[in-house]
Formats: structure tokens, sequence, C-alpha cells
């Protein structure tokens, strides 16, 4: 079975977009990435928290705002608070290496 993972973060530009690069390649694996502001890139919809098995927020706060704006749409998905500060560049391979340590344990 396929495991969807969805990664989020503020703007969708350096954290959450990392993530999706580099869990997006693995077998079994369906990725996304989206940011909560108004701003984002890809800006977070009902349909990602709906697709998602697994939600993976870089920082509580993204974590609070996820329950406050989209509490009707999650049906028992695991949120799980990555605690990735935003000070890292897309592909740091700091980030790289804590994503894959920190992220590892959830995957099937």
């Amino acid at each position: 079975m396929t495991q969807k993972l969805l990664f989020i973060c503020g703007k969708n530009k350096l954290r959450s977009p990392t993530a999706e690069a580099v869990f997006g390649g693995m077998e079994g694996k369906e990725v996304r990435s989206a940011g909560l502001s108004n701003d984002a890139d890809v800006l977070l919809g009902t349909e990602d928290v709906e697709w998602a098995d697994i939600i993976f927020v870089m920082e509580q706060a993204h974590k609070k705002k996820l329950k406050e704006r989209y509490r009707a749409h999650l049906n028992g998905q695991k949120v799980v608070c990555l605690g990735i500060p935003d000070k890292y560049k897309y592909m740091d391979p700091a980030l790289v290496s804590i994503l894959e340590s920190r992220v590892a344990t959830y995957l099937d």
C-alpha cells in the first residue's frame, strides 16, 4: 500500500519543498508539500489534508494552525511536529539530515 506523506511549513519555499524532494522518490510513497501562509508557493488545501495518511509540520505553530483551520478534515491522520526552525535554505545538507532522521520512524 502506498503511504501518503504531506509536509507543511509556512510559505512552502524551503523546508517542506526540501522534504518533498527528499522523500518524493521513495518507492511506495506519495509526497506533497504545502504552506499555511496566504503567500505560500503552494497553499495548503482541504484536498491535501484529506489525501494524506501522515501530516508532518515543521513547527508547533503550524500544528496549531492546521488543527484550527482544518479540524473538520482531519480524519485520524497522524500529525507530527518535526521541530525544525525556519533557518535552513532549500536542500541544505543539515536540513536533509534532520528530515531523514526525524521522519524515518514514521515510514512503513
